[in-house]
């Protein structure tokens, strides 16, 4: 035991571990910088950049990596570099972990919700901003117990550069071993001494993963400030209401604030309200807009006009182009044919019909100014309610913070969710959700709003919350919106036109309550008596 004791603390293996900690360092931080360009080359809309990363990965995890340090050692030697042992094994180390990191960060990077993504383009971020702001915090989130993971194993592998004679842990533990004859007590204690050096790093990876918790939101509001895609309030909130509200262990009941009722139009009221409508200007005008996926055609030729103020429904059996149609609108999808025009201006081209980049796209639809909601609510899940709301105002707009965050609650206040500024997406029911993507939506003050089936992912107990919300929009403050949706009755109350979709054309367009008490197409009153059905209670037995 003495001689076990005495070999623990020699300082001979001790050194071993300070070049042992050199390999790991140098072989970690280099193959995080290759495996971000792999990475990077891997995501790239250049296919060639791809099939180089690709071409890359299968030599460097087709090889032994005790190869590869005689290669980096031996044989760039003959090409006029040479390098010192542990920088060759550094290297070697680091091409090596480099495709695995790559595949790491990729994985991540794909794990992002897409919806999310979707929605950073609707609200204007350029892919620099998007990346930084929403995709990096989320997917570096995910990937610290795959990378803690990856460490241990570099960590170990930095062993196998005893081969090109780096005076690491192994190696002077081998030689120890060979003039002293004591195999055991030397290797048992070369083993203790890796077990605590990965156990460091295995506590360090259990603290990073603690500290981006965004459960424990209380616990480290103190290093909250330090992370870029987070915003703490710049003056503290002094009731322990607010505070209670920030912990997830706190029960928050999830009823809403009660909304007043919006007031319902008469048909005096209607008709004044189209004739008004009839006078504005056209803020949105499609023309012959056509969209395949492969060989399905999705817009067959469909033309429509929106004009300031006005409301108009989509209406239409699932599949027939609605959901792509809004995306056509704000260049979220790019049509095959055709012309969008927002308050004028061709989307997603230029003057002389050249298509523009993406930053020039997302630069375009802010200053445009459509916003969009989605049918999955698509909240950016690492952000409060609030920081929802006033992130993009920072990034895209270039509002201040305080401006930002007072923004955010004038909107959250106006859909009854001030008292859950500070609540995560998860801590949110499905209507509260939606609630908070209309508010962030309405930030910018857009032109026009489109809605994309706004309450099909909710509980039938919770549309009308949200419903409720639309209808002021539309009703109180004469927003302008495109709604696609299956809510017949909330299409009659609140659309001033209504355009019947199927199979990528319009077969159907005229005043809501015209269309929808008496249709004329056949296919429109087959869809509208089906739905009246679907929505008839049962008998009672």
């Amino acid at each position: 035991m003495s001689l076990f004791l005495n070999y623990l603390s020699m300082p001979y293996l001790l050194e071993g571990i300070q070049v042992t900690f050199q390999v790991t360092a140098l072989g970690l931080g280099g193959g995080v910088i290759l495996g971000l360009i792999l990475a990077w080359m891997q995501l790239s809309r250049f296919r060639l950049l791809a099939v180089l990363a690709r071409g890359y990965a299968v030599i460097f995890r087709g090889t032994p990596l005790m190869l590869q340090m005689v290669f980096a050692y031996n044989a760039l030697p003959h090409i006029g570099i040479k390098l010192p042992a542990i920088i060759a094994a550094g290297l070697a180390l680091a091409c090596n972990e480099a495709p695995f990191i790559a595949e790491m960060l990729r994985s991540a990077v794909l794990g992002v919700d897409r919806g999310q993504v979707s929605a950073g383009q609707a609200l204007g971020m350029t892919p620099a901003v998007l990346m930084r702001r929403v995709i990096a915090p989320q997917a570096i989130r995910t990937m610290i117990p795959a990378f803690g993971n990856e460490s241990v194993s570099a960590l170990k592998n930095s062993s196998l550069a005893s081969v090109i004679a780096v005076q690491e842990l192994t190696l002077r533990s081998t030689q120890l071993a060979s003039s002293t004859f004591d195999f055991f007590s030397i290797f048992l204690a070369s083993g203790l001494l890796y077990l605590l050096l990965t156990g460091a790093i295995s506590v360090i990876q259990l603290f990073v993963e603690r500290w981006l918790d965004l459960d424990r939101t209380v616990r480290r509001r103190r290093f909250a400030e330090y992370l870029p895609w987070r915003r703490v309030d710049m003056f503290p909130k002094a009731d322990g209401k607010a505070t209670a509200a920030l912990d997830p262990a706190v029960v928050v009941r999830p009823e809403s604030v009660e909304l007043a009722p919006s007031k319902v139009l008469t048909r005096e009221d209607r008709a004044r309200r189209s004739a008004t409508i009839a006078r504005n200007n056209v803020v949105v005008e499609v023309e012959n807009l056509r969209k395949r996926y492969d060989a399905q055609a999705v817009l067959e030729g469909v033309d429509l006009t929106v004009r300031i103020g006005e409301v108009v429904a989509l209406l239409g059996p699932s599949g027939s182009g609605k959901s792509t149609l809004l995306r056509c609108i704000n260049h979220l999808e790019n049509p095959d044919s055709g012309i969008v025009r927002v308050g004028g201006r061709r989307l997603g081209f230029r003057d002389n019909g050249k298509p523009l980049s993406p930053r020039d796209i997302a630069d375009e639809r802010a200053s445009v100014g459509v916003g969009m909601v989605f049918q999955q609510f698509n909240l950016f899940s690492h952000l409060t309610a609030k920081e929802n709301v006033a992130g993009p105002l920072r990034w895209v707009h270039g509002l201040t913070r305080l401006d930002a965050d007072r923004r955010a609650r004038e909107l959250l206040d106006r859909v009854g969710l001030s008292h859950r500024a500070d609540a995560l997406p998860r801590h949110l029911s499905g209507g509260q959700q939606q609630r908070v993507a209309i508010a962030r939506a309405l930030a910018p003050n857009p032109s026009v709003l489109l809605l994309d089936e706004p309450t099909s992912a909710l509980d039938p107990e919770l549309v009308n919350e949200v419903l409720e919300v639309i209808r002021r929009l539309a009703i109180d403050d004469g927003l302008t919106m495109v709604i696609s949706t299956h809510q017949i009755r909330f299409a009659d109350e609140v659309a001033d036109r209504v355009a019947f979709l199927s199979d990528g054309t319009i077969l159907e367009e005229g005043p809501a309550h015209e269309v929808l008490s008496n249709p004329r197409h056949p296919l429109t009153a087959r869809f509208l008596s089906v739905m009246e059905a679907d929505r008839a209670p049962e008998p009672v037995r």
